[in-house]
């Protein structure tokens, strides 16, 4: 039987995370539920080249930031969790005071009280005070904040692999397996 899980995309630089997340989900394992705001929808057309609807895979069902009847609104909606890729500081704000001022925070709100997995990539530097109290919180309410700070010591050969090694930390979050970079196990024996 397939999962539900729930990709939210907010106006932070980093689309390149949010098109990779989509591409490297096993559809036979799970169904996707896209929620965007109109500043995600945007930056993802400026820096993919593209609109967000032209990337959506077959079978993913992409709802309106103001649909307040999303099933993944209610907790009574069964779920593997939820990415916010990439997560603006002001949707993590929001999320981390309990805010629910589109579906992006409800959604959000509710993976939390239900405990459920909610993986949260901010892409923002430098950070301030704020930023870093609101992650805080975030973290403490059971968030998980994975920023998009990309390892090199498995020698990126390119911009896609570089997000790989992002999408890769997300997916090893939810325990979703994949094969997007090989894992770290030292350097050679001598």
């Amino acid at each position: 039987m397939k999962q539900n899980l729930i990709i939210a995309i907010t106006g932070a630089s980093g689309a390149i995370y949010a098109r990779r997340l989509l591409s490297a989900i096993p559809s036979e394992r799970f169904d996707v539920c896209i929620v965007a705001s109109e500043a995600g929808k945007l930056v993802y057309e400026l820096e993919i080249g593209q609109a967000l609807s032209r990337d959506i895979p077959p079978g993913v069902v992409m709802w309106d930031v103001s649909d307040f009847t999303a099933p993944f609104a209610s907790g009574s909606f069964p779920s593997a969790g939820m990415v916010v890729v990439p997560c603006t500081m002001g949707t993590l704000g929001a999320i981390a005071a309990g805010l629910s001022q589109n579906l992006i925070h409800r959604a959000a709100d509710v993976c939390l009280k239900e405990r459920r997995p909610l993986v949260l990539v901010p892409r923002e530097t430098p950070l301030n005070r704020i930023h870093l109290g609101n992650m805080l919180r975030a973290s403490e309410a059971g968030a998980i904040i994975l920023p998009a700070m990309p390892g090199f010591y498995n020698k990126p050969g390119s911009i896609e692999d570089i997000a790989d090694f992002i999408v890769a930390r997300i997916l090893d979050q939810l325990g979703i397996t994949h094969n997007l970079i090989q894992p770290w196990e030292g350097p050679p024996a001598s």
